[in-house]
């Protein structure tokens, strides 16, 4: 990890620049996703509500540069789909397009790694996309393994597949 990057809780007042940054990291998808204004505007609901998610971000010289949600295992994410099982899990991790590859999406990856293991979790979840395969890449450098039974078709042709990591 690059020591110049620090990871932290997000303060109150940086809720609306998690968002921005989440809103431009995901913006590659726009073209190539059919479900682009869904989701997009799932990204909007869960960065301006309040949630039970832990807000963490990542900066750089002053600057927010990566953000991720971890939500506690209590907080089964995806209890509507049947799909989770009392284990925390990460969403909406992004980076700033023009700070990637500086080590950002694994510092806030290890970050909620680190913090599922310290309230004793023996795993952590995740859900993703195929079509993102850089973050697929990480995750599956980081050990998550995909399970299939945690899957979620949210509409026709649409697969969000389900990753576990056990700590």
């Amino acid at each position: 990890m690059n020591q110049e990057i620090r990871i932290r809780d997000a303060r109150l007042e940086e809720h609306p620049a998690m968002l921005e940054l989440t809103l431009a990291a995901y913006q590659q998808y726009a073209p190539i996703m059919p479900h682009w204004p869904f989701y997009q505007q799932m990204q909007r609901n869960l960065l301006t509500t309040d949630t039970v998610a832990e807000r963490i971000v990542a900066e750089h010289n002053d600057a927010l540069v990566g953000s991720v949600l971890l939500f506690p295992a209590e907080a089964n994410v995806y209890t509507a789909n049947g799909a989770n099982a009392n284990w925390p899990e990460l969403r909406m991790l992004a980076v700033a397009p023009e700070r990637r590859g500086m080590g950002v999406g694994r510092a806030l990856l290890d970050e909620c790694i680190r913090r599922a293991q310290a309230v004793g979790s023996a795993y952590l979840g995740l859900h993703t996309e195929a079509i993102m395969a850089i973050a697929l890449g990480m995750y599956r450098r980081a050990g998550f393994v995909r399970r299939p039974e945690l899957d979620i078709i949210p509409a026709p042709g649409i697969l969000v597949m389900g990753y576990r990591l056990t700590l």
